[in-house]
């Protein structure tokens, strides 16, 4: 019973949606406020949500009727499994094992590739601009974004995400890897089409890239999709460069300072070109992680 409550309830299922339109909420507020608008209300996000939901989901003529209708509920579900093994809340992981970190990674991945798939899979031309975008993006930004998550790991000496947590409580790595730290919130926000890196889904370029097609149900779940992957890599960066998460406090006061920080480069960035997006991250951001772990690889012999 505990068992099944912590899997629907908390820190998973139903506190994983209600969290990520929160922070949703958060994000959208604090950016407003940076523009001097007002923003939304508190309720907004469960409110377009519902709305959603309440939609008729318009099914396009050629298109594969059931990966159209499967994508949406894969990428979610990536997201929502990704929760098990990641102390959201502040509370210990709901199942953990040796090698966590690297399937965690990948089930993050999900709704990226469904994402782009869900666009190829029409026969809208912004349907699929927005999914050629959104594949090129990924394989830009999942590489660095990995690489990034993993210096913690190696200094920790486990690929088990509850360890590198125990360990970064004791070890403030924001200091010792500030590149990965970097890294890592750029990745995310490349990962989640954050502005400036939203070129997939430019509104007005290609109304809204892979998801033009999409409504109601469809559209619903590949946006709570991205909300809890949000609210996912926030807990990650937290965890491994913060300090670790000890408790709900700790959680709420790192992953909102963070969410903070991602808004803040949102406001004061202009949507970058795809070419900027793909050339520039992959040929530096990568590089610059990949250099700080030689520097720590040859710290570490030394002292040794």
């Amino acid at each position: 019973m505990t068992t099944l409550i912590a899997l629907l309830v908390f820190p998973g299922g139903l506190f994983l949606l209600a969290g990520g339109m929160s922070y949703e909420w958060v994000d959208r507020k604090l950016i407003a406020r940076l523009q001097n608008r007002v923003g939304p209300r508190w309720f907004q996000p469960f409110a377009d949500t519902v709305k959603l939901f309440a939609k008729e989901e318009v099914i396009p003529a050629g298109v594969s009727r059931a990966l159209f209708l499967g994508l949406p509920i894969v990428a979610l579900a990536g997201a929502l499994t990704s929760a098990l093994y990641v102390p959201v809340g502040g509370v210990a992981p709901v199942y953990s094992f040796p090698g966590d970190l690297i399937v965690t990674l990948y089930l993050l991945g999900l709704l990226t590739l469904c994402t782009g798939l869900a666009g190829s899979n029409t026969i809208d031309r912004f349907s699929l601009v927005g999914a050629t975008r959104t594949l090129t993006q990924m394989f830009s930004y999942e590489a660095p974004f990995l690489v990034a998550l993993l210096g913690p790991a190696v200094m920790a000496g486990s690929w088990q995400i509850s360890e590198v947590n125990a360990y970064a409580q004791s070890h403030l790595m924001v200091l010792t890897q500030p590149v990965g730290f970097l890294v890592a919130l750029i990745g995310l926000m490349g990962k989640l089409e954050l502005p400036p890196f939203d070129s997939p889904e430019a509104e007005t370029e290609i109304v809204a890239g892979a998801m033009t097609e999409y409504s109601g149900r469809g559209l619903a779940l590949f946006y709570l999709g991205r909300k809890v992957e949000l609210l996912i890599g926030l807990t990650l960066v937290a965890s491994f460069y913060l300090g670790g998460i000890g408790d709900p406090l700790d959680f709420l006061l790192k992953t909102l300072g963070l969410l903070a920080g991602l808004a803040l480069l949102q406001s004061v960035m202009a949507r970058l070109r795809i070419d900027q997006i793909v050339g520039l991250w992959w040929r530096y951001g990568a590089l610059l992680v990949l250099a700080q772990w030689l520097i720590l690889l040859l710290i570490g012999g030394m002292t040794q």
